[in-house]
């Protein structure tokens, strides 16, 4: 007999699928398997095809989660971009995320046209709802597996995962709108997308510095408030975004990485806070996915799914990648063919096919049974050879000069770092102010402090005193020179 929801069993039954879903994430490393199609997984067994015989059949509350999950998700990962590794490669990861998302999801759409003999509009739905890469899926593995890459490539591969999902998004409820509304045309969807994207680029900025100012202007008594407080702050910034007519997922994300890249108080702790909450909606998300579809209904539609699924992998992403970064200057052809590889799709795709299933778009179901199979087979044949690939096409950066650093610190991509060891004069001008006041480099950390005898952790709210030694990790002469010039010394060098 099928288990429904209820205030009783609830808590039960998720605590148990959350504690089995991180307990299967833990063995899947010692196989190569992602983690992300393990907590599917989990969820499927659980369902009502499964032993489990939990019965969920709603896809507006998976798309909640779904939405819920990815705002949070798209927030910490730009929380930890740095603005000097995206800088590189912000035009070809714009020309990723717009015209490679286009390509992808127009060139999908043709072959699952002649594929399925779905009308032009139904078939390039199916293709916008799988044409952005799946932030979650590359971030945990790239950041998961430490795979090292070489030169701009990791972080074009994040930039590009975090910054595609609006434009996706927008693709997704205008081909929905095409569906429903056969007079309506493409280009009057035109003005629509520029008001989405130029709302939204100005409200994550207005947001994201807005966000800056209240944490550190509002000195809250319990530290304990500072995540809630942010927490506040990113739902509003969606949610009034998306109310405004523009694009909340791409406000959330230009918020997130000025927030990141802006001295803030309690800054280590509240990135990993986020870091943590992000796996958990991961969790749940992914849970959520697998309890919604019906193994049984996606054996009908391998034959076609498994078509669609390499058709995107070798043919349609690696078009996009290579159209889209025609006139990129740092990427040789065995950068672009891997990129090529890491279009991981994930549960992104899945969350945006529950949108046509709610507004009863005809072969909702099939659009929704196809993007699932091709989301897992995407993310077990990309997601599994990632490492092996990357050795293949010397686009790695070989083990032994991966550097380990004192107090656990390993930097990703090769990159050298210094572990500075300052004394404050009573003559510097750092003294007396906060941390968060010093304007020092994003690319900079006070690692410790040492105070009469005492070890202090730093964090944004401490103030400097004369004669404090201080720990710095930096990662280049220049942020080093800067640290200098911040607390009014000279450089040893």
């Amino acid at each position: 007999m099928n288990i429904t929801f209820s205030i009783e069993n609830v808590l039960l039954l998720g605590s148990l699928l959350l504690f089995i879903s991180i307990i299967a994430s833990k063995t899947s490393f010692k196989f190569g398997i992602p983690a992300l199609i393990l907590f599917l997984i989990v969820g499927m067994l659980a369902g009502s095809d499964g032993p489990g015989k939990i019965y969920f059949n709603d896809p507006q509350t998976a798309r909640f989660l779904g939405i819920v999950a990815l705002t949070f998700i798209l927030f910490s990962g730009g929380l930890e971009t740095k603005w000097e590794s995206i800088r590189p490669i912000l035009k070809d990861g714009l020309s990723l995320s717009t015209i490679g998302v286009v390509i992808t999801a127009v060139s999908v759409g043709l072959f699952s046209q002649y594929l399925l003999g779905f009308t032009m509009r139904e078939s390039l739905l199916l293709g916008a709802i799988v044409s952005s890469t799946d932030a979650a899926a590359v971030f945990s593995i790239l950041r998961s597996r430490s795979i090292g890459l070489k030169g701009n490539v990791r972080p074009l591969l994040e930039f590009e995962s975090g910054s595609n999902d609006p434009m996706a998004y927008f693709l997704t409820l205008s081909f929905i709108y095409l569906v429903q509304n056969p007079e309506a045309t493409l280009v009057s969807l035109i003005p629509k997308f520029l008001k989405a994207m130029l709302i939204g680029a100005i409200a994550g900025y207005v947001f994201g510095k807005l966000m800056i100012w209240i944490v550190n202007k509002i000195k809250l008594d319990a530290e304990g408030l500072y995540p809630v407080l942010i927490l506040s702050m990113v739902f509003f910034t969606f949610s009034f975004t998306d109310t405004i007519g523009g694009n909340g997922f791409l406000a959330i994300y230009i918020a997130a990485i000025l927030l990141g890249n802006s001295n803030f108080i309690h800054k280590k702790s509240l990135i990993k806070f986020y870091d943590g909450q992000a796996w958990l909606l991961q969790i749940v998300m992914f849970l959520a996915l697998g309890l919604l579809v019906y193994p049984s209904h996606i054996v009908p539609i391998i034959g076609e799914g498994v078509l669609i699924s390499l058709f995107l992998i070798f043919i349609a992403r690696p078009l996009a990648v290579f159209v889209s970064m025609a006139f990129a200057k740092d990427m040789n052809f065995r950068k672009k063919l891997f990129i090529s590889w890491v279009g991981l799709r994930g549960a992104v795709p899945i969350i945006f096919a529950t949108y046509p299933l709610i507004a009863g778009v005809p072969y909702s179901e099939t659009i929704f049974n196809l993007v699932f199979f091709i989301s897992v087979s995407s993310v077990l044949i990309q997601g599994t050879t990632l490492p092996i690939v990357a050795k293949w096409l010397h686009v790695s950066v070989p083990e032994k000069l991966k550097r380990k650093f004192p107090l656990d610190i390993e930097l990703k991509d090769g990159q050298k770092s210094e572990l500075m060891e300052l004394d404050i004069p009573a003559t510097s001008p750092a003294v007396g102010k906060a941390i968060v006041q010093l304007k020092l480099p994003a690319s900079a950390l006070i690692v410790l402090i040492h105070r009469q005898e005492q070890y202090i952790n730093a964090s944004g709210d401490t103030v400097i005193d004369a004669g404090d030694h201080l720990l710095v990790l930096a990662d280049t002469k220049t942020t080093v020179d800067k640290v200098y010039e911040v607390f009014g010394m000279q450089p040893h060098h």
